[in-house]
């Protein structure tokens, strides 16, 4: 009898491992035709944007991709994997509007097309993790893209990173799509102030010579769908263009007269967007002193007018400031540069002490940008009454550790002793205003230029209080004065009467924070001419983080000396380290000896279970 019972039990087991197989085959077999994965990250890395999307659907015609791959390395197989997946995403949220093709360039025919298209063919190599030998493979990975009469194409995609991949497929679908359609975006730059030019090649230090490059020429290069176009108001005779989405004042070094800042006022009043990224703090190009001046140059009658006030001050921030490793006698240290704003994305900020607000379309997703001499802003809601409180908001703000410096001069040199004089406190940087606005001179003499009292159509104004936001603070002040063409004569190298120690700086403000600012710049530039649908995609090209510690207090700024928010440092890095060593434990400890825990346990209640039957 008990030897009949265990057949049976045996004969069930077998059956159930039947069963549990035949429901996996089937799994797997419908998962062929019914596909769906969870992205779960923050940026949706894995997932095709919203944006992208509704790029795709609004295109006037199909859009054709010839993706040209080669396989044949575990890396490329998989990097194709992901592409086609990629593009598949891309079909499918078209609407019929998209398609693609996968071409393996093998033979001659396949080939001569993919060179004949633009395509670049490249060696790939991959190495082994088990032997000291490596593989190789020659061919081309790339696409070209066919809409309307237009073709274009992206060159070399690279195998070694697809982080953000879409964001480089967007982007030239998006060029190829405007030139198809004639899609125009005209952003104005004022000129006719000795501004900080966006064409000034300020963004790297100038060791090491050849060509710098400029913030304008590398939107120019990488997303030539923005046209810049000058504005010299000519002291207030001059309109600004209609034609124009928005309007971008970068820092002056003279005053705006009252006649231009109503020509402005009239420009805004038409619906139209306006960006002002300046402060009260002037330093001169190739001064290695860093002694400045402190002149609002009169934007903040504009902007008055408008409910924020810019003051004539210079923000120390000691709670959270730019930080560079420099030699010293004494070996290696940390030095602090409370001038230059460390604006972070720290949640544990939040409502009205909320550091920097990454939801906002500049900064969207964006974690870490650089805020150099910035000056503090005060908000007066009353001004724009008919502006919903949630459309007139600040964007960024300092640490409550900040102090305030006012005079007509002030000393900016970052490797000195800075001692904190005064009351600490939490300040405005940025701050943006969108609806119905009313007009910053209503009521005043309008000096010949029309303008409503209010705004016919919903305009928008920022205001980002950084006199450098747009340039690296070091290099600027640091790389020597071009020489131009009388320079290139004589033999002089790039750069020649620099100082060395702020280039050095500059080399590690560019690192940290400059490719921020490109993106940063680019997404401001959507928000100007209100095409905000690929932020998604642009926020891809950043690098995900890998824990977030979200257990960790909130930092206490007030009444900390250096060596006190040293020592916070150091113990946030301990914490770091033990949640680390605790991941690592449970993934290669914990896991398996859950697993056994648990077939331990089933294992005792199957002897249970048999013990029980033969004492029946």
């Amino acid at each position: 009898m008990a030897m009949e019972r265990k057949k049976k039990a045996s004969a069930e087991s077998g059956a159930l491992v039947l069963v549990v197989a035949a429901i996996l085959v089937a799994v797997n077999a419908l998962s062929f035709f019914m596909y769906w994965r969870k992205d779960a990250t923050k940026a949706e890395r894995y997932t095709l944007s919203q944006g992208s999307g509704h790029l795709l659907r609004e295109m006037k015609s199909d859009m054709k991709v010839e993706a040209y791959v080669t396989k044949g390395l575990p890396k490329l197989d998989a990097y194709v994997r992901d592409l086609r997946d990629l593009l598949q995403q891309y079909k499918d949220a078209s609407k019929g509007k998209f398609d693609y093709q996968i071409v393996e360039a093998k033979d001659e025919e396949q080939k001569k097309k993919a060179k004949e298209a633009g395509l670049q063919e490249i060696q790939f190599g991959e190495g082994s993790d088990t032997e000291d030998k490596a593989e190789f493979a020659k061919g081309y990975m790339g696409l070209v893209i066919n809409y309307g009469a237009e073709r274009d194409k992206i060159p070399v995609l690279s195998p070694d990173n697809n982080v953000g991949l879409e964001f480089w497929i967007t982007n030239k679908i998006r060029e190829v799509r405007d030139k198809g359609d004639n899609i125009k975006h005209k952003i104005g730059l004022l000129t006719g102030h000795d501004e900080i030019k966006l064409s000034e090649p300020n963004l790297l230090p100038s060791q090491g010579g050849g060509q710098k490059p400029a913030l304008q020429g590398i939107i120019s290069q990488y997303f030539p769908f923005y046209q810049f176009v000058d504005v010299d108001l000519k002291n207030g005779d001059a309109d600004v263009d209609d034609s124009l989405d928005g309007l971008i004042i970068t820092q002056p070094a003279k005053d705006l007269s009252d006649k231009e800042l109503r020509r402005i006022d009239a420009f805004v009043m038409k619906g139209k967007s306006l960006a002002v990224i300046a402060s009260a703090v002037n330093l001169k190009a190739s001064d290695a002193s860093m002694n400045g001046t402190l002149n609002t140059h009169g934007i903040e009658k504009l902007l008055d007018g408008y409910g924020v006030e810019m003051r004539k001050d210079v923000l120390l921030e000691f709670g959270r400031p730019f930080r560079v490793g420099v030699w010293t006698q004494s070996g290696p240290q940390t030095a602090r540069m409370p001038p230059i704003l460390d604006v972070q994305d720290d949640p544990r900020f939040t409502g009205e002490e909320q550091l920097l607000d990454t939801s906002f379309a500049a900064f969207f997703r964006i974690p870490e940008i650089g805020f150099p001499f910035a000056s503090s802003l005060v908000i007066h809601r009353d001004k724009q009454p008919d502006v919903a409180a949630d459309k007139f908001k600040v964007v960024a703000r300092t640490t409550p550790k900040t102090l305030r410096e006012t005079g007509e001069t002030v000393e900016l040199k970052p490797l000195r002793q800075w001692r904190p004089k005064g009351e600490f406190n939490q300040y405005p940087i940025a701050v943006t205003i969108e609806g119905n606005l009313k007009s910053a001179f209503a009521g005043a003499d309008k000096m010949g230029v029309e303008a409503p009292a209010k705004s016919t159509n919903p305009a928008r104004v920022l205001v980002i209080s950084s006199s450098q936001f747009f340039a690296n603070p070091f290099a600027r002040s640091g790389n020597g004065p071009d020489m131009g063409q009388m320079g290139m004569m004589q033999g002089m190298p790039p750069g020649m009467g620099g100082d060395e120690q702020l280039q050095q700086l500059g080399q590690a403000y560019a690192q940290q924070i400059v490719t921020n600012i490109i993106l940063v710049t680019k997404n401001m530039f959507d928000w100007v001419s209100g095409d905000t649908d690929l932020l998604a995609a642009s926020a891809k090209i950043l690098q995900e983080p890998s824990l977030v510690y979200g257990d960790v207090s909130k930092p206490n700024f007030d009444d900390m000396s250096d060596d006190q928010l040293k020592k916070q440092d150091d113990q946030m890095k301990k914490e770091r380290k033990k949640v680390q060593h605790t991941v690592a434990a449970t993934l290669i400890i914990g896991v398996p000896v859950l697993f056994a825990l648990l077939g331990f346990v089933l294992w005792r209640m199957r002897q249970a279970q048999r013990e029980n039957i033969q004492l029946a």
